[in-house]
């Protein structure tokens, strides 16, 4: 290639990978080639599957025109409490993926240094899929909202519980409304056009549709909302940030750690501590820093698992108990033993359940993870930052029942695109729900369900929310076992209070950040 055709280019080359975060992991360029492989290959489906979460968004936003109107209203209109939740809710998911995409964006910003030439276009190909996705979605996203100015002032609204900084949503247009975003699009496309290979098959459709819509929009509405935004964007820019996401930081459910590796702030000690006082039906809440998890979902407690206890647990625990008999022989076991009704009830789930995991450590709890609805050991499960143990306030038979019906989701896939309606796919939160949700025979656990995107979930968070809300009175249904407060700065997870775990449901997903030493006590 002569020199004056390829300077471009290389100037193009050079000003994308300037944009790039340093980041707290391994360069992509640094990796071997197999880690480097296994890395792009990744990371180009985690691009397509953030990339289907916005798109749904903005089907669900076509799908609400009385809350998101596609023609112009009248300045000043007043949006209902429901209004606003909705949009709450929808731009906090809307900007996890927003947020997820930015991380392998940045962190593959840095393809021009592999020297393998076609695994930097494959890298390169990604970092230009999330961008466009990206770039794309945002224009979208901000032309949708454009028709109702009301909107502006409910999404720049601090939101504590759904971690809605001040003035996020300005930060968006900021970010995408501008020259210098419109030009590093025609940068990339400078050398896209500059790489004779083609595109990785599960990013060509999506980047084929990203990019004709950027195109689009730049001949005509995007140009237009660029200028009538300038002026409040300006003006509001100085007080906004964009997200400081950690490039890199984007497997789905959080299955790499950026910072902060091979140790965990709840030590090995804290649950060996704890372990005796848990039983079973008990519900852990569980926190892991550095990790970009739960993408779509609200607020500082992203994952619940369900403690089971081993079989030698669950005899002591339920036996002698009437209650729990009477109901076993009720489900055709006539000596009123449970874990027999376990056993014959779900024999390979039973076998699956009395085994150990990879460490040798035996399985006690049943968690929906990015794997499938699998058996845990603590030591794994609750190797986290933050911990709390919440204990339903239910009968022994009521507890056997929410344990037996858990069992029924053994092997379940993981829901990617949490949806309540089906059994089929499952998340966290899900399995607890369903095992103990409510019956006309069955008093059960009534989890709070909100609207995300135009499906029905039910956060952790917010069960710590409704726990806030209801305590101290007849509503209440759990009561709190421990607390383990994850204290980054002093390297070290806190035995905490009652009332600072009451709070913690109103903490931010980078809490980490900003905290100060939490108090000690019990709970």
């Amino acid at each position: 290639m002569p020199y004056h055709s390829f300077a471009p280019l290389v100037f193009a080359l050079l000003a994308i990978s300037a944009c790039a975060s340093q980041g707290g992991i391994t360069p992509i360029h640094r990796l071997d080639s197999m880690d480097r492989e296994w890395k792009i290959a990744g990371d180009a489906l985690a691009v397509e599957r953030y990339r289907q979460g916005l798109k749904s968004g903005m089907a669900f936003i076509a799908s609400q025109p009385d809350v998101f109107p596609t023609k112009k209203v009248a300045d000043g209109r007043m949006l209902t409490r429901e209004q606003k939740q909705v949009h709450w809710n929808t731009w906090s998911a809307m900007r996890d993926y927003f947020m997820a995409l930015e991380s392998i964006k940045q962190y593959h910003a840095k393809f021009i240094h592999i020297e393998d030439g076609r695994m930097r276009r494959r890298c390169f190909s990604v970092h230009y899929a999330a961008f466009a996705a990206q770039y794309r979605f945002a224009l979208a996203y901000i032309s949708a909202l454009d028709p109702d100015p009301s909107i502006d002032v409910v999404l720049n609204e601090k939101v504590p519980e759904l971690s809605l900084p001040k003035g996020t949503y300005a930060g968006l247009k900021f970010r995408f409304l501008n020259v210098g975003t419109a030009s590093q699009f025609a940068a990339l496309e400078t050398v896209r056009k500059a790489y004779p290979a083609k595109q990785m098959d599960v990013l060509k459709k999506g980047l084929e549709e990203d990019t004709a819509f950027i195109w689009e929009m730049g001949k005509g509405r995007g140009h237009e909302l660029t200028f009538k935004n300038a002026l409040n964007v300006v003006k509001t820019a100085g007080q906004t940030a964009w997200f400081p996401v950690q490039a890199g930081v984007s497997e789905w459910m959080g299955d790499t750690k950026v910072k902060r590796k091979g140790r965990s702030l709840v030590s090995p000690e804290q649950l060996a501590e704890l372990q005796p006082d848990l039983l079973p039906g008990d519900i852990l809440f569980e926190r892991r820093e550095w990790y970009l998890s739960n993408i779509g979902l609200p607020g500082f407690w992203p994952h619940v698992a369900l403690y089971l206890g081993t079989s030698q647990e669950r005899a002591a625990f339920f036996g002698g108990d009437e209650g729990t008999a009477a109901w076993v022989r009720e489900q055709g076991e006539p000596d009123g033993d449970f874990e027999a009704l376990l056993r014959h009830r779900y024999p390979e789930a039973y076998e699956a359940g009395l085994g150990q995991d990879s460490h040798g450590d035996t399985h006690r709890l049943l968690e929906a993870v990015s794997e499938g609805v699998i058996f845990t050991s603590l030591e794994h499960s609750a190797d986290c930052d933050s911990l709390a143990v919440l204990r339903p306030r239910l009968e022994k038979w009521e507890i056997a029942r929410g344990i037996l019906q858990s069992y029924h989701f053994r092997g379940r896939p993981y829901d990617f695109n949490f949806d309540f309606l089906t059994d089929s796919d499952l998340v966290c939160t899900e399995l607890v729900y369903k095992a103990f949700q409510p019956t006309e025979d069955f008093k059960g656990l009534n989890l709070p369900i909100v609207d995300v995107l135009g499906h029905k979930v039910s956060p952790a968070n917010d069960a710590v929310k409704q726990f806030d809300s209801n305590y101290g009175t007849d509503a209440q249904q759990f009561d709190l076992i421990a607390f383990f407060d994850g204290y980054e700065k002093g390297g070290r997870a806190v035995k905490s209070t009652l009332e600072e775990f009451r709070k913690s449901w109103k903490r931010p997903k980078w809490h980490v950040m900003v905290q100060d030493k939490p108090e000690e006590g019990e709970p």
